[in-house]
């Protein structure tokens, strides 16, 4: 028999694999091939299947490095013996005589006492976030904090322990995410529901909008703080308010009881005024004498004189009452819109809603304390708009308060929300940059200016650009928060005169 050309036994062996409609994989290539060839070979070195046990053999001592360098080299080299010494050298491991010789190299092994107490604090801090629900990862935190507090600890165990805990820690957290998005919709429902329950009572509506506001994600814990002093300051002043309505509503009902009353009267005076005429009527009519006439006319006359009197008295009083009461109606009106707007402004400017002069003294007052508390640096940015009054004339003063509205949303969207704006007047805003030094601060308002460049203003299909120049102020320490405005204010002046468009660190 003819010995076949090697071309001709590969398409023989890749008609095979079609017949046979077998995947074209080196192992039924191989297989094939030397079926075809009569001349059975020599079986495949499995280098993939073994690349991936070497992947997860430990290699965290000296001796497991050294040994998976002679594995990778008996894989390269695809050298079975060499394979079988170094899973030996694995397996000797775990004997008591090699454990003894390699206790130095082991030693080395142990996480470091300051490394593992930052570990066990950083589990500890972890836990109050979590809640009491899930008693297992409560467990696995405290086995892990005392693992990590003990001497010398394995390196190997710690990281075994580290991985179950954050799996389970996994879990929890994703409970609590779900649990606080969960309380979150139950509030925008309350909030909705009082807002629609109270159309009566617009007073309502921006104590529901602050709300609603601050339960919005990101929550953050001086977003919290800031709508509750809002909220305080507006209950107060609503909540007299409020007692001054119900005072002027109890006065006007007492002035409407009054005013029924005075009509009654005059209803009764009247029926008896006419009774006494129909009265003397039947008398005169009976009368046979010219004598007899003139004390009926005399009576007649006193009655009518008493009437038109009392007639005019009434007529007095009840329109003195109306008086009041149409006077009482426009206080209550006028308390009504104080109420809204109490509600209404509190803290915040109501063109671009950023905190107001009131607002910012407030904030910039907890955020010095804070700073001071625990050293860290805090800064202040004054930003005036450039040519702002061109921005008016050209567009009038509704574009000029949406160019204004247009900084400060950008401005919200581009800085952290820890950052806090605040409209200074006319078209100057303070930024209040907490744990920010004045090298990161400025870098902060130059970003802010590229983005502005890259968000156009758009005002009645008119794309506008809006620059602004800023100065920045670091708070230092005893120095009253009114002098690094101040300072930052005169850094605003000079980025001015340096050309607009600039910012400029006190």
């Amino acid at each position: 028999m003819a010995v076949k050309s090697p071309s001709e036994i590969a398409r023989e062996t890749l008609k095979l694999l079609a017949t046979r409609r077998l995947a074209p994989t080196p192992d039924n290539y191989h297989t094939l091939y030397s079926e075809v060839s009569g001349h059975p070979g020599a079986a495949l070195f499995p280098e993939v299947p073994l690349r991936q046990i070497m992947r997860v053999l430990p290699g965290q001592t000296p001796a497991q490095k050294r040994l998976l360098d002679h594995f990778e080299s008996a894989v390269a080299a695809q050298d079975w013996a060499a394979l079988q010494n170094v899973l030996v050298g694995y397996a000797n491991l775990g004997l008591a005589p090699v454990a003894a010789a390699a206790a130095p190299e082991a030693s080395s092994a142990h996480l470091p006492a300051q490394f593992a107490e930052h570990l066990a604090r950083l589990v500890d801090n972890t836990l109050p976030a979590l809640g009491e629900d899930d008693a297992r990862v409560h467990e696995m935190a405290a086995q892990l904090t005392q693992f990590l507090r003990q001497p010398a600890p394995p390196v190997s165990t710690a990281e075994l322990l580290l991985n179950n805990f954050g799996y389970r820690l996994s879990f929890a957290a994703e409970d609590q995410a779900a649990i606080r998005a969960g309380l979150l919709r139950l509030l925008h429902m309350v909030f909705e529901n009082i807002a629609a329950l109270s159309e009566d009572d617009r007073w309502l509506q921006g104590q529901a909008e602050a709300l609603q506001a601050a339960a919005t994600p990101p929550l953050t814990l001086r977003r919290l703080d800031d709508v509750q002093r809002r909220l305080k300051d507006v209950i107060f002043r609503q909540t007299e308010a409020r007692e001054r309505t119900v005072q002027a509503q109890g006065q006007m009902k007492e002035l409407l009881a009054t005013f029924i009353d005075r009509l009654a009267q005059m209803d009764e005076s009247s029926t008896a005024y006419h009774e006494q005429l129909e009265n003397c009527a039947e008398r005169i009519g009976q009368a046979t004498q010219l004598h007899e006439l003139t004390p009926l006319l005399e009576e007649v006359m006193a009655a009518t004189r008493a009437m038109a009197l009392n007639s005019r008295m009434v007529r007095s009083e009840l329109h003195d009452l109306r008086e009041r009461t149409d006077a009482k109606r426009a206080e209550i009106d006028q308390l009504r819109e104080e109420l809204e707007h109490a509600s209404a402004q509190a803290r915040h400017d109501p063109l671009t809603g950023s905190l107001n002069r009131k607002g910012l003294d407030e904030a910039i007052d907890r955020e010095v304390a804070r700073a001071r508390r625990n050293g860290s640096p805090l800064c202040v940015a004054l930003l005036d708009l450039d040519d702002f009054k061109t921005i008016n004339d050209r567009l009038g003063h509704t574009g000029g308060d949406a160019a204004l509205k247009h900084l400060a949303d950008v401005t919200r969207q581009v800085m952290r929300p820890q950052d806090q704006l605040a409209r200074y007047g006319g078209e100057e805003f303070v930024l209040l940059l907490p744990d920010t030094g004045v090298a990161q601060a400025v870098e902060a308002m130059k970003r802010l200016q590229r983005e502005l460049t890259t968000r156009y203003f758009l005002q009645d299909q008119e794309r506008v650009l809006i620059t602004f120049s800023a100065g920045v102020a670091q708070v230092d320490d005893e120095e009253r928060s009114t002098d690094a405005l101040r300072r930052a204010d005169q850094a605003m002046y000079l980025a001015k005169r340096a050309g607009k468009n600039r910012v400029v660190a006190a």
